[in-house]
C-alpha cells in the first residue's frame, strides 16, 4: 500500500469521528501544555535570577579577601604581584571606608567603597537611576542612600555631596573609630550621577580612588578579571597560595543551574502524570477504533492488504493525533503562561514592583515537546495497531 492511500486512511478519523478525535488530541494538548507550563516557568526563573545578578565580566572575576581579617596582606604590593599571574586581565582594588556624607546640609554616617569604575563591569552592578560614573569627581550611591536623606532616587541624581572619611590608625580596629583614627575632610565636590539597585540596607557610595586626598595602601577586597574561563583555575591555585580566599560568581552560578536543573525535573514530573493520564485517554480512543474497524479490517486484508499496512496505518493514525496534541500543548502551555505571567506582573506593579518574564522555552525544548508527544502517540498506538494485523479476515469480516 502506498504510503499517501496511508495517510488518507488514517486521516479520515477526522471526518468520520470528529468529536471523539479533537477530544483526545485535546486532551493530550492538556498534558503537554502541562509540561511546557511547569518546565518554562523553571527556566524563566533561571534566566531571570541569573540575569540579575550576571553579566560575561563578572563571571569570569573572582573576588579576592584577606584569610584574616586583620592580616592586612591585600596591600598594593600584593595588587601587583597579583597582576603578575599568567591569566590576569584586570584588578579592581576596592577599599571599605568609613564616612560622613553632608547632602543639602544633612548629615549622615555611610560607608565609602573607594574603586576604580572597572568596578561596577566585574561585580556586575545594576542600575536603579541615573549612569555609572565616568570622571573624577562623579559618585554612584545606594539606594539605600535616598531613603536616608528623604529622597527618591530621581531626585538624588544631579545632587552634590561632600564628606568626611576616617582611616583607622595602626593597629587599632576599624569598629571603633572614635580617637583612634585620623579624619580627612575632603574639600571636593562629589556629584551623584546614579543609584545603584542594592539588596542590603547598608548605607554605600560609591567613590573613585583617584579622587582622594590621601593615599591607600590596604585594601579590603580585590575583583580579579581572568583573560578567559580557561584560566580561572591556574589563577584562583595562584592566589591560594598567597595565602588568600578566593570565590567568583561562577561557583554561585553553577549552585544555582544544579538547584534549578532539579526543580526543572520535579516540574516535568508533576506535567508527566497529566501526560500519561492523556496517554491512556489515546490508547481508550485506538483501542474502540479497532473494534469498529474490525469488518473495514477484513475487507482491506481480503483485497490484498499486508499485515504491514493495516498496523502502519494505526501507528500512523496514533502518530498524527501525537502530533497535533504536541502542537495544541504547545499553544494550551503558551497562552497559560502568558496569562499567569500578566497577573504576576499587574500585581507586582500595584505594589511597587519591577515587571518581569517568569517563564522561557528554548527552541530546542519546543521541537522536543512535538517529537515526545508525537512518540507518546506512535507508543499508544502500538498494541492497536499489532492486534489490527494479526486479526483473521474471516473472522473479521463475521464481526458485529
Amino acid at each position: 500500500m502506498k504510503f499517501i492511500d496511508l495517510l488518507k486512511l488514517s486521516t479520515r478519523m477526522f471526518k468520520a469521528r470528529t468529536s471523539r478525535t479533537l477530544l483526545t488530541i485535546f486532551g493530550m494538548g492538556v498534558g503537554i501544555g502541562a509540561i511546557l507550563f511547569l518546565v518554562s516557568l523553571g527556566y524563566g526563573l533561571q534566566k531571570t535570577l541569573l540575569e540579575k545578578i550576571t553579566n560575561a565580566d563578572s563571571l569570569l572575576t573572582l573576588d579576592v579577601i584577606e584569610a584574616k581579617v586583620e592580616s592586612k596582606s591585600l596591600t598594593s604590593e600584593m595588587v601587583d604581584k597579583i597582576k603578575a599571574i599568567d591569566g590576569v586581565d584586570k584588578i579592581s582594588p576596592i577599599a571599605e571606608i568609613s564616612s560622613q556624607g553632608n547632602l543639602d546640609g544633612i548629615k549622615s554616617d555611610m560607608i565609602a567603597y573607594a574603586i576604580d569604575f572597572s568596578f561596577f563591569r566585574l561585580a556586575g552592578t545594576r542600575l536603579n537611576k541615573g549612569t555609572f560614573p565616568e570622571g573624577k569627581n562623579e559618585i554612584m550611591v545606594g539606594s539605600s542612600i535616598a531613603k536616608v536623606f528623604g529622597k527618591s532616587p530621581e531626585e538624588m541624581i544631579g545632587k552634590e555631596m561632600t564628606f568626611a572619611f576616617f582611616i583607622p590608625k595602626e593597629g587599632t580596629s576599624t569598629e571603633n573609630l572614635q580617637g583612634s583614627s585620623d579624619k580627612f575632610d575632603s574639600g571636593e565636590k562629589y556629584k551623584i550621577v546614579g543609584v545603584a539597585e542594592e539588596e542590603s540596607e547598608d548605607s554605600l557610595i560609591y567613590i573613585n580612588l583617584d579622587s582622594l586626598d590621601f593615599k591607600i595602601n590596604n585594601f579590603n577586597q580585590l575583583k580579579v578579571k581572568c583573560q578567559s574561563n580557561n584560566f580561572m583555575t591556574l589563577v584562583r591555585e595562584n592566589i591560594l597560595g598567597m595565602n588568600l580566599l578566593v570565590s567568583s560568581l561562577s561557583d554561585t552560578v553553577d549552585q544555582a543551574n544544579k538547584v534549578f536543573r532539579v526543580m526543572q525535573i520535579v516540574l516535568m514530573l508533576f506535567g508527566v502524570i497529566a501526560l500519561v493520564v492523556s496517554a491512556i485517554g489515546m490508547f481508550n480512543t485506538m483501542t474502540i477504533a479497532l473494534l469498529e474497524r474490525t469488518s473495514e479490517i477484513g475487507i482491506m486484508k481480503s483485497i490484498g492488504a499486508s499485515d504491514k499496512s493495516v498496523s502502519a496505518m494505526f501507528i500512523m493514525e496514533a502518530a498524527i493525533m501525537g502530533f497535533f496534541g504536541g502542537l495544541f500543548g504547545i499553544i494550551i502551555g503558551f497562552l497559560e503562561g502568558f496569562i499567569f505571567n500578566g497577573l504576576v506582573n499587574l500585581i507586582a506593579t500595584q505594589m511597587g514592583g519591577e515587571k518581569v518574564s517568569l517563564f522561557y522555552s528554548p527552541l530546542w525544548f519546543i521541537m522536543t515537546i512535538i517529537i515526545f508527544a508525537t512518540l507518546v502517540g506512535i507508543v499508544t498506538g502500538f498494541a492497536p495497531a499489532r492486534r489490527a494485523s494479526k486479526i483473521d479476515p474471516l473472522d473479521a469480516l463475521r464481526y458485529k
